[in-house]
Parts: structure tokens; sequence; C-alpha cells
């Protein structure tokens, strides 16, 4: 997980992981936890917490939304407004190909498989030649092509989640040992007389 080092309004700096966000306008200061929803922990609340003690509160918050929300990721949920033919997303066609060395051609579906970590895949579904193409196969393609891209997206996200709890865990270990505890400000420094 990215750390930052962060500088609020007083000159004090902490360490803070990404999802956590420093708020300081007019009257609010606190620190907005930014996963499955926001929630702002104020270095003014009733308890009389200041910066660090907040900071910790939106640690332990997101370590827990963490264990137990689904990682987001930026896989496309919907077709884009510009597609016009109404296909699922990851999925395009049908692309009509002609072989080398042969007149007739042949139609199929292309799914972008995406990976974890990794680039995304191309796969093609064949449909049918043209002589033999009809609407029934067509559907029956972008039926496996929707299986192939739903059971990608499972995968991905599946590793998407495992990987972020590994985070989580870093940041446990962290929060433990006391290492987004703030800072001292440099001091300033003199001018030479």
């Amino acid at each position: 997980m990215n750390l930052r080092d962060v500088a609020i309004f007083t000159g004090e700096r902490f360490r803070v992981p990404q999802c956590i966000q420093r708020i300081d306008h007019r009257a609010t200061h606190g620190w907005q936890l930014r996963y499955g929803g926001t929630k702002l922990f104020s270095d003014h609340s009733n308890d009389g917490s200041g910066a660090e003690d907040s900071l910790v509160l939106a640690i332990k918050e997101l370590i827990r939304r963490i264990g137990k929300l689904e990682a987001p990721t930026t896989l496309q949920r919907g077709p884009s407004a510009n597609k016009s033919n109404g296909l699922p997303p990851g999925i395009s066609g049908p692309i009509v190909r002609g072989r080398a060395g042969s007149r007739a051609r042949d139609c199929s579906l292309a799914v972008l498989v995406p990976r974890f970590g990794q680039a995304p895949l191309r796969r093609s579904i064949y449909v049918a030649t043209e002589s033999t193409f009809t609407q029934a196969k067509l559907r029956a393609a972008l039926k496996r092509a929707t299986a192939m891209r739903e059971e990608a997206e499972a995968v991905y996200r599946h590793a998407a989640t495992r990987a972020r709890r590994a985070e989580a865990k870093v940041i446990k270990e962290m929060l433990a040992a006391g290492d987004f505890k703030r800072r001292r400000r440099a001091p300033a420094r003199r001018a030479a007389a």
C-alpha cells in the first residue's frame, strides 16, 4: 500500500496510507476515509482527540473495511456509451477475417480477459464462416464469450481483494509499531547575523 507524508495546518507531519485524505477547511479538520463510502474522523471530536488519534481511528476503520469489503477495481461495469452494438464490456465483434490461402471468411468475437497485476489477454471465440453464419450461432458464441469474461472478472476481483488484504496486514503491523505517529516539524533556520 502506498504511504505518503502529509503536513497538516499545524505544521505536524504524518505518514498516511492511501484511501485516507486530510481535510483542513475552515472549521473542519480531520481525516476522511474513502473506501467503501466516506467517513470523517474529526480532530476535535467529543473525546478531545487530536490529529494523531483521529488518524489512528481512520486507519483502524480502513483495516476493518478492507477485511469486510471486496476491493474496488477499475473494471468497466457496463458497455461504453460510444459502443453501438450493445455487447457487454470487454467483448467486441463480430470480427470477419479472411484466412491466407482460403476464399472463405470466418467470424469471431474478441474477448479482453483482465488479469490482476498483468497485461490483459485477448481471446477469440469462433462463431462461424460467412456461409454457415446464423443468429443462433452468434448468440451461442456470445454466451461463451460472456461466461469467459465473467469468470476472468471474478478471478481478477478475488486477486485484487487478496492483495488489498495483504496490504492491510502490513498496515496493521505498522499501526502496532507506531509508524503513523506524528513527526515533529523541522525547527526554523535562523538567519546568520
